[in-house]
């Protein structure tokens, strides 16, 4: 979100760091002990695409202009810095073991002491989960401090859009108040230190995972939603507290399906009134009815403000009734929704999940009497973030539209969040994105060209493949076309024919296409096997580009026989003896070699006919947990690495016949190659592993004798161990696929 008005050309890069290195000997070497290696310090920033991920908050602090803060269901908070017009990530400091908590359930500040924020941390409430975190900050996030909790938080469960459930009291900065999904209300006395349990809260522990919904001040009482009650008179789904101590349920509230689960509350304080925003299911997905209905706190007086209601009919049916009829059922629920400060009666609402006639958000001015859908007036320009072009169609208004809000100090400044970015105005026409340094991809797989305009390619989640020309600006073709993925599942380059790359993933109009011009343009394979529409996987093109290998896994976890194919696409047959779900790996120098590691039974598949059949090689190898555990050294035949969690790094030098395990790091969760150093008669190594007792972004120069760290502990992204490459052009520089912060590269300095 920007909150100036910016140049729409200018794009800056994503936060750079420096990061100190720290040299570690190879474990078990007392010859390398004493090594040390002179090694400047590495910048670490985004490769810029833009969003890309579910903005699941926004909050504008109330009392400095300017000052606003985000909040994303798995890719950490940020801070808005008004003089550069660029989001600053805060959470960038969380490591490997600390996964679970870049997936951020709600923020608060404190209207009294600007420069303190509090974040409530915790990704997913399941068994296997860790619990969530308070993080609370005395300098606006620069620097926190951690209370650990005893309960679960589930930023990105069903519900992560609804309000925040973390609070300030209004009568005691030192006071807050957080509501959970499981275990009811948390209160703190300290600021944040210690927890404990609010007896007095009368609603049950939730077993749905709903719970609180949010929690909101008006004037001095706090209210808080509750997502579990069943939508009849009488059950209760809103609370307050007027003197920090005893609670009820708030008389007169509605009841009915479409006032079901109250997801957001705003109040203004120059009326007294609360707009509470409701669906029928807690969201983002699965809502098809919804309200919004204000309470005069005064009065207790309830009034129903619904700008349309649902269930009517689109405009696609020339009666578009509110009573129904033919056409398709225009079903949505309420999200957003946010007061305008300088204005009483003034205040925006979003709808959420209408796919018939297409989100939207509405403003009043009149508290509520009547309203204008802001989308039927709105002009974007998303020339700074092309992909939201989604592949050649006009921008959208958007989708999951819950988090929205009105700067305090400009009436007409709004913004709203998306799945997928940040939208801004300052007219209320004219709409940008207002996303720069906000990058939450779900990074997929990556390729570091040996050649060509681009240095790097990039396979995601949701927003498919890039080309990206510049590290610095969001692609300029947006999402690769012919056909538009939803989510990339395998992405490929031939080692010896660098113009030729292939890429498979989930797509409506096909699952698999081939590039001649370096990955600018593609084209659909002519056919492709039954299973590709339900079950795409990763893909392999050998070094010549004349086989593909394609391997299929259901996203429920189901794999089935890959296939293969010898002229481009157009005819496929299926390969029996290829491990199921295994990812093919193609020899970079020899055409006739494809290899599989199976990690289920730890064994090395190898074929030796351009992937016709495949014969176990090495057996009894450790069983991993990772997709991409096995990678060809670039530029050399039969020369393999294999990457297991639990028993570190392994190397083969004749094409997997036998493994020899590499003493220097203990763990190994992913590794590239990347531009050899000045000297060096190997190319330079990265790995996300554990060298010693910390899982850490390494290089080696010398084939893995020897590690040097390349991170810092400000800057460990969560859980990094999927993707990764070196760049074959330029020595030092690797590219690093995130599970939410989106493509971090690194660079000497």
């Amino acid at each position: 979100m920007r909150t100036p008005r910016l140049s729409r050309r200018a794009v800056l890069a994503g936060t750079a760091a420096t990061a100190a290195l720290t040299t570690v000997p190879a474990l078990g070497s007392q010859a390398h002990a004493a090594e040390t290696t002179a090694t400047p310090p590495y910048r670490w920033r985004n490769a810029v695409i833009g969003g890309t991920g579910f903005v699941t908050g926004v909050l504008f602090h109330p009392a400095v202009r300017g000052l606003a803060y985000a909040r994303t269901d798995i890719g950490g908070a940020y801070r808005w810095d008004d003089r550069v017009a660029h989001w600053t990530p805060l959470t960038d400091h969380l490591g490997w073991d600390d996964w679970n908590l870049l997936g951020v359930e709600a923020l608060a500040v404190d209207p009294a002491h600007p420069d303190r924020l509090y974040i409530a941390l915790g990704t997913y409430a399941q068994s296997w989960a860790g619990n969530g975190a308070v993080l609370r900050s005395e300098d606006r996030g620069a620097t926190w401090t951690r209370t650990d909790l005893s309960v679960k938080l589930g930023a990105n469960e069903d519900g992560r859009g609804a309000g925040e459930r973390l609070l300030v009291d209004p009568r005691d900065s030192d006071t807050l108040w957080l509501g959970t999904r499981h275990d009811g209300v948390l209160k703190s006395t300290d600021r944040g230190a210690t927890w404990a349990a609010v007896s007095a809260f009368p609603a049950t522990a939730s077993s749905s995972g709903q719970g609180i919904t949010f929690l909101v001040a008006a004037g001095r009482a706090v209210y808080a939603g509750w997502g579990d009650g069943d939508g009849t008179a009488g059950t209760a789904n809103l609370y307050r507290t007027a003197d920090g101590t005893t609670w009820e349920a708030v008389p007169g509230q509605p009841s009915g399906t479409s006032a079901k689960v109250p997801l957001r509350a705003a109040y203004d304080t120059h009326t007294r009134e609360l707009y509470v925003t409701y669906g029928n299911a807690p969201g983002p997905n699965g809502q098809s009815d919804g309200s919004v209905h204000k309470l005069r706190t005064a009065t207790g007086t309830w009034t129903d403000v619904t700008p349309v209601k649902p269930g009517g009919t689109t405009s696609e049916d020339p009666a578009h009734t509110s009573s129904g009829g033919g056409g398709s059922a225009d079903t949505f629920a309420y999200g957003g929704v946010a007061v305008d400060a300088c204005r009483a009666g003034a205040l925006v609402v979003s709808t959420n999940n209408r796919w018939a006639e297409g989100d939207t958000v509405f403003r009043t001015t009149d508290g509520g009497r009547t309203w204008r859908s802001l989308k039927d007036v709105a002009v974007f320009d998303v020339s700074e973030t092309p992909f939201l072009n989604w592949g050649g169609d006009q921008p959208k208004f958007g989708w999951w539209i819950q988090a929205v809000a009105v700067d305090p100090y400009d009436s007409k400044h709004i913004v709203y969040g998306t799945g997928a970015t940040l939208y801004g105005t300052r007219d209320l026409r004219r709409w940008a994105p207002q996303i720069r340094g906000l990058e939450e991809t779900a990074v997929r797989r990556l390729i570091s060209p040996p050649t060509g305009e681009a240095h790097l390619i990039s396979g995601l989640g949701d927003i498919g493949v890039m080309y990206h020309e510049r590290l610095t600006a969001s692609p300029s073709r947006g999402m690769a076309a012919n056909p538009v993925f939803g989510s990339a599942t395998g992405l490929a380059q031939a080692a010896a024919k660098p113009s030729y790359v292939v890429r498979a993933g989930w797509g409506d109009n096909g699952n698999g296409a081939y590039s001649h011009d370096g990955g600018q343009t593609w084209a659909p394979f002519a056919a492709q096997p039954d299973i590709a529409k339900s079950a795409p996987g990763p893909i392999a093109t050998n070094a010549d580009g004349s086989t593909l290998l394609w391997s299929f896994v259901h996203w429920d976890g189901t794999t089935y026989a890959a296939h293969r194919s010898t002229d481009n696409g157009a005819t496929w047959s299926e390969v029996s003896s290829f491990p199921k779900g295994a990812t093919p790996v193609a020899d970079p120098a020899d055409p006739t070699l494809f290899y599989a590691y199976d990690t289920d039974t730890g064994t090395l598949f190898a074929s030796t006919d351009s992937g016709r059949s495949f014969t176990a090689r090495a057996t009894g190898l450790p069983s991993g947990d990772s997709q991409f555990p096995l990678v060809a050294a670039p530029g050399r035949s039969a020369d393999l690495w294999l990457s297991t969690k639990w028993n570190g790094l392994y190397r083969s030098t004749d094409g997997g016949a036998g493994f020899d395990k590499v003493t220097s790091c203990w763990a190994s969760y992913t590794l590239g190659f990347g531009r050899a150093a000045d000297g060096a008669d190997y190319p330079a190594i990265y790995q996300v592993g554990s060298t010693e007792t910390m899982t850490a972004v390494y290089r080696s120069d010398d084939a893995a004798g020897t590690w040097v760290r390349i991170n810092d502990d400000a800057h460990q992204w969560g859980w990094i161990g999927e993707v990764f490459t070196g760049d074959p052009r330029v020595y030092g520089r690797v590219y690093l696929g995130t599970n939410g912060r989106g493509i971090q590269y690194g660079e000497p300095v």
